[in-house]
């Protein structure tokens, strides 16, 4: 038996992406319960790409970060990631998260951590659908709210307790990017990216004159070409970023 849930996904992007990439980052944070602790065992996030379920067809996450979580230490707006991967571009189905044996609760007023009972999730972990296609050079971002108040079960007054987790899940759009071309490549310009705050982001071309920087927050932008004699320095303003695309910039004439 499975636990599932639905899903829904937004886009942001990150700079340490590599061209033509998505990338994914799933993240934890809870609805406060009446507990002193809620301790959640999680040893890997996997997805799936198929419409079935094939089991073979599972695939674990790049970087994960294995551990017994607290689920209380990530109430009122906090979070933590739990993995993320550069994946190829394309329709993900589901996620699950796969539970260890050293999940316990703490109740208030108590020194000692009580059991807490997984039936089906230490050997076939927590699916959760999401049936969302990820665009090259957009980062997604999955937020996982347990509720830790509603995933607790009493086993009637044996005062054990089953962990069945109950996960509201939303995503949060974070940032966009910008692309473009600058010539000649030779001038190797630094780029930076600069806000009405004067928050900057940087990055360079390539050899062939080409660029892509990403992690870069909705807003309006002037991009600032810096480069050596005997080129000269560009500045174009009025660069408007989204939170889910890559926009494209006018072609850039060093010369």
């Amino acid at each position: 038996m499975l636990w599932t849930a639905a899903v829904g996904f937004a886009a942001c992007s990150d700079e340490n992406d590599p061209a033509g990439s998505s990338r994914m980052e799933v993240r934890l944070t809870d609805a406060p319960g009446d507990y002193a602790e809620v301790n959640v065992d999680i040893r890997s996030v996997q997805i799936h790409r198929e419409a079935n379920d094939d089991e073979a067809s599972w695939e674990t996450l790049e970087t994960i970060h294995p551990g017994v979580y607290n689920l209380l230490d990530f109430a009122n707006g906090r979070d933590t990631l739990l993995a993320s991967a550069n994946l190829p571009a394309g329709r993900i189905s589901q996620i699950r998260l796969v539970l260890g044996n050293n999940n316990s609760l703490k109740l208030k007023g108590e020194t000692a951590t009580r059991p807490l009972t997984t039936p089906s999730g230490q050997t076939s972990g927590l699916k959760l659908q999401i049936n969302a296609d990820l665009v090259a050079d957009v980062t997604y971002r999955l937020l996982l709210d347990f509720d830790a108040a509603k995933s607790i079960v009493p086993r009637g007054n044996s005062g054990q307790y089953n962990l069945k987790p109950v996960i509201r899940t939303f995503a949060e759009a974070i940032a966009g990017g910008i692309k473009g071309t600058v010539t000649p490549a030779d001038a190797k310009p630094g780029i930076l990216v600069i806000s009405a705050a004067n928050d900057t982001i940087g990055g360079f071309t390539d050899d062939a004159g080409r660029y892509l920087i990403k992690g870069i927050p909705a807003g309006t932008y002037k991009v600032q070409f810096s480069t050596a004699a005997p080129y000269q320095n560009k500045e174009l303003s009025n660069i408007m970023v989204t939170n889910n695309a890559i926009t494209e910039v006018p072609a850039v004439d060093l010369n």
